[in-house]
């Protein structure tokens, strides 16, 4: 079988039918799919020509995007609501892109958000948090303060008990495990359930939102667009946050990631100071207890389907 090339002669005329889609065609360009007419090899230039053009003139857009995501807060919220959408990254697209880069940076970080540990000659574990793989935080179950004599197992309460019986299974299986399967197993659990769970609470803080902000006359549609660009900032900083080591930057960062949704809230709500700062407030509550229980849910899926 002959291998499909252009063909040498005359394929710098313009044919009477597109090569593409058939469609009859007399210019430079098909009218039907957009295809040029004229067709060569391309040279090793070109390739280079097309990938610049591709990625800094027509994805330019993208910097554009996270220079007003980072350092403008809310202005690109109030650019998509003014109509000026087509020279920014659609806000969906942005928050998926910038989620994913934040877990998978995360994940290489090896970064431990639980870790067992055990005690002793015993085999209690204790929950401490962790933080870039550096031990010391505050501890989070406090297993190794209780009594000797106290089982070890984990237990649920009464409405658990009868509503999930699968679950309860899954527990003893988990309590059987070693303290570095049990590691392991939070750990995927985390990082497998965790980026859909924070995902649908994009909703929930658009509910906040709207709560909140009664009797503005905003839709629900424009309060899931500024959660999708302030958690978009913040999948950023958290990013930034991990790898800065700790110093005045480290610092710096924190205070840009606590005061941005706030200056955001001014920018795109316009409400005055005090009533930006008690809705503020609320919302960073919120949302972070809304976190909580989500990052909990998702390392209880993980030891619910560990096997």
């Amino acid at each position: 079988m002959k291998p499909a090339t252009i063909e040498a002669a005359g394929h710098h005329e313009v044919p009477p039918h597109c090569r593409n889609c058939g469609a009859a065609v007399g210019g430079h360009y098909c009218p039907e799919c957009g295809q040029e007419t004229r067709l060569h090899v391309p040279s090793l230039a070109e390739f280079v020509h097309e990938f610049i053009g591709h990625y800094v003139a027509v994805e330019g857009r993208l910097w554009g995007t996270l220079v007003r995501l980072l350092f403008r807060p809310g202005a690109l919220t109030a650019e998509y609501l003014a109509g000026r959408r087509r020279r920014y990254v659609e806000p969906l697209r942005l928050y998926l892109s910038l989620s994913i880069l934040f877990f998978a940076l995360m994940k290489l970080s090896n970064t431990e958000l639980v870790q067992f540990n055990s005690k002793g000659d015993g085999d209690k574990p204790a929950v401490t948090q962790q933080h870039a793989g550096k031990p010391g935080g505050p501890v989070i179950g406090g297993a190794e303060d209780l009594p000797d004599d106290m089982p070890h197992h984990t237990t649920l309460p009464a409405p658990l008990e009868r509503l999930a019986p699968g679950f309860r299974q899954s527990l003893d299986h988990f309590d059987r495990m070693s303290t570095e399967q049990k590691s392991e197993v939070l750990r995927t659990g985390f990082y497998h359930y965790a980026p859909y769970v924070v995902f649908c609470l994009m909703p929930l803080f658009a509910l906040y939102l709207k709560l909140l902000y009664l009797g503005s006359g905003r839709r629900y549609g424009e309060h899931v667009l500024f959660a999708l660009h302030t958690n978009a900032f913040a999948f950023v900083m958290l990013a930034a946050f991990i790898y800065t080591p700790e110093g005045f930057l480290k610092f710096v960062l924190f205070c840009w990631l606590v005061l941005y949704l706030p200056w955001a809230m001014k920018r795109v709500y316009g409400k005055s100071r005090w009533g930006t700062a008690w809705r503020w407030v609320l919302l960073f509550g919120l949302h972070g207890l809304s976190l909580a229980l989500g990052v909990v849910a998702a390392l209880g899926l993980g030891v619910a389907f560990a096997h």
